[in-house]
């Protein structure tokens, strides 16, 4: 926890210590996570550095799509859930993604690779249905664009495992 307390010292540094800036402090910690989330150790040393109640912590970091407070895969597929997306789709993308990677919403892959979650709109109603895999936006989807999407990123994970 030491070396965990270390790192959100200086994000906090860096950020600035001042209840203010609670999201962009919660946004770079789990961005430094190597597993996509905030955890409740990190909370308590934030709520302690920032001089405010582990449950405002908490519920910051509960509230938004943005942040977790449980483990997430290196990918997050965040699955709009407006009623655009629903009306055009939605429910069948959300099963092509189940199917495909072996997990519900709200679960992550055995490889620690993909996370299914829902989420509000994105945006992009007109692009309906869509999905927002951690900063980039899709839409239009269908079963062979999911699979298509998820064999990319499979892809681009195996040219990137230098591992011997």
């Amino acid at each position: 926890m030491n070396c965990l307390k270390n790192d959100i010292e200086s994000i906090i540094e860096k950020i600035g210590n001042t209840p203010d800036k609670l999201i962009e402090i919660l946004i770079e910690v789990q961005r430094q996570s190597e597993e996509n989330y905030i955890s409740k150790d990190a909370l308590k040393i934030i709520s302690k550095e920032l001089k405010i109640s582990l449950s405002k912590a908490y519920g910051v970091a509960s509230f938004y799509s943005m942040l977790s407070t449980k483990k997430r895969g290196r990918y997050v597929i965040q699955i709009c859930n407006s009623a655009p997306c629903y009306m055009n789709g939605g429910k069948q993308v959300k099963k092509y993604f189940e199917d495909i990677l072996g997990i519900t919403v709200g679960e992550m892959t055995d490889d620690g690779l993909f996370s299914l979650e829902f989420t509000g709109c994105i945006g992009t109603c007109d692009k309906a249905p869509a999905v927002k895999i951690n900063d980039k936006v899709y839409g239009n989807l269908n079963k062979e664009k999911v699979e298509a999407l998820v064999d990319s990123i499979r892809k681009e994970e195996e040219v990137c495992d230098f591992s011997f």
